[in-house]
């Protein structure tokens, strides 16, 4: 077989692919949201391009594949998944992204917060990896399933927003935030209650799921039933590959720091789920601004007097 042949191994698989490859400096990003849902030899691979970006795009597929101990097949495969057509073009961003660290433009790895660091290292910590995370979701958020999204929030009939603890908290956030600006939006905390609400979806309403892992049963079950009933789906998820995207009809793919024993992954996806709710919103009110700009005037007047001058 050809080397031409060996970088572009395989059909393309099926369902929806991404617009366009990422651009190199998203790569890291794409490894660190990914990763967990890989196969071991997988992630052989990803975490070998994306720790030694410079050497990694010195090899061939053959040489990958024997500097991780894998195949062939699997390092077109997880060049696929990062969103690349084929290994050549993962090479490509390899060189690219080198040349960003060697002009010193790549972002540093910030290292986990210990039980007996000082709390104004705390801070400088924690604030690297929450932008961190916002340029590592910015970085990989599809705009075409952005898009996608906002216009089926902006004719929404009804929406319903599904969560559970932290990922609830960012529901509720979205929810307060379509209010304001007139659209009729639920986040019911109760997953007994998210799903009978489900129930009552149909086409020309939207459905919203909220979930880091992309495996909560409480959020995968009011999603699924919405689906099953006609509502346009979508789910906001560091777990593209996860469970909850077979009940999708656009996922939003959010990105966190590396846990740690005293820093759980939650804290930090919040913060991209955030970020996520903020661009949903904006969409929507840019879609809708000739209801929506009157709308949250009303509601900012309605409360003004509950405010100090």
């Amino acid at each position: 077989m050809s080397s031409k042949l060996k970088e572009t191994f395989g059909a393309v698989p099926p369902g929806p692919q991404p617009s366009a490859p990422p651009p190199p400096g998203a790569l890291a990003a794409k490894v660190r949201t990914l990763a967990p849902s890989m196969t071991r030899s997988m992630q052989r691979v990803a975490e070998a391009v994306a720790g030694d970006p410079a050497g990694s795009a010195a090899l061939t597929v053959t040489g990958l594949a024997e500097r991780t101990g894998t195949s062939e097949a699997t390092v077109v495969r997880t060049a696929r998944i990062l969103g690349y057509p084929g290994y050549r073009d993962l090479r490509l961003a390899l060189a690219a992204l080198a040349a960003e660290q060697a002009a010193g433009r790549a972002p540093a790895v910030t290292a986990d917060i210990a039980v007996d660091d000082p709390l104004a290292e705390v801070v400088a910590k924690l604030a690297q990896e929450e932008a961190q995370c916002l340029a590592d979701t910015a970085a990989g958020l599809d705009t075409a399933q952005l898009e996608a999204a906002v216009g089926a929030l902006a004719t929404a009939r009804r929406v319903d927003v599904y969560g559970i603890g932290a990922s609830n908290l960012v529901g509720q956030d979205l929810v307060q935030k379509l209010l304001r600006i007139g659209l009729l939006a639920h986040a019911p905390a109760d997953p007994h209650l998210a799903v009978t609400n489900a129930v009552q979806l149909r086409a020309g309403d939207v459905a919203v799921a909220i979930t880091h892992s992309g495996r909560t049963t409480d959020v995968i079950e009011p999603l699924r039933v919405a689906f099953e009933h006609g509502a346009t789906t979508v789910a906001i998820t560091g777990r593209p590959q996860g469970e909850i995207a077979q009940y999708a009809d656009h996922v939003l793919t959010t990105s966190s720091a590396r846990e740690s024993e005293l820093r759980p992954a939650a804290m930090s996806s919040r913060t991209s789920q955030l970020l996520v709710v903020d661009c949903l919103f904006i969409g929507v009110a840019q879609r809708t601004y000739e209801t929506a700009a009157p709308a949250l005037s009303d509601s900012y007047e309605a409360l003004a007097h509950r405010h100090a001058p």
